[in-house]
């Protein structure tokens, strides 16, 4: 099974794909879709479609897995990221592939095994269980690996967590 993870956002929106099978994990690809605040905020979804888009018709993922939102206190940026979200999920059900969300909580209890795990120990997991020389950068990338594997982990739980 093929699985993109996406860490959302307008910025950065961080992307892994990973190979799951009998317990095995490959890496195939990963890395970030940016945009620059020189452009209009339209734009920058624009940006984010094409290259997204241009990613799952390389890659042809089995599965898209996506991190919800953690709302902070910058309203204007929750709203940006949930623009920016909801574009990536368009992007998604646009090439029919099925889509599955995971809380912050649920993203570290399945890399880790413990939800209150620490940014750090999730990025040491993804690099161990990837059998990674280093940990991805920027930290979106790594984010991005790490809801791949989570849905790896949660396979048999993946009905719960579909939303297409």
């Amino acid at each position: 099974m093929i699985i993109i993870g996406i860490d959302p956002g307008i910025a950065i929106v961080g992307y892994g794909i990973i190979r799951y099978k009998g317990n095995n994990f490959k890496v195939i690809d990963y890395g970030a879709i940016t945009t620059e605040p020189k452009y209009s905020f339209p734009e920058r979804l624009k940006i984010i479609y094409d290259e997204l888009t241009e990613i799952l018709v390389k890659y042809n993922p089995d599965v898209f897995a996506i991190e919800e939102l953690f709302f902070n206190k910058n309203v204007k940026t929750a709203i940006d990221v949930g623009q920016a979200r909801g574009v990536e999920l368009l992007t998604a059900i646009n090439k029919e592939i099925d889509i599955f969300e995971y809380t912050p909580l649920q993203v570290k209890q399945g890399v880790v095994g413990y939800g209150r795990a620490k940014k750090r120990q999730v990025q040491e997991m993804v690099k161990i269980l990837l059998n990674l020389s280093e940990i991805p950068k920027p930290d979106d990338v790594a984010d991005a690996l790490a809801v791949a594997i989570c849905h790896a982990h949660s396979m048999n739980f993946d009905s719960l967590f579909r939303i297409r």
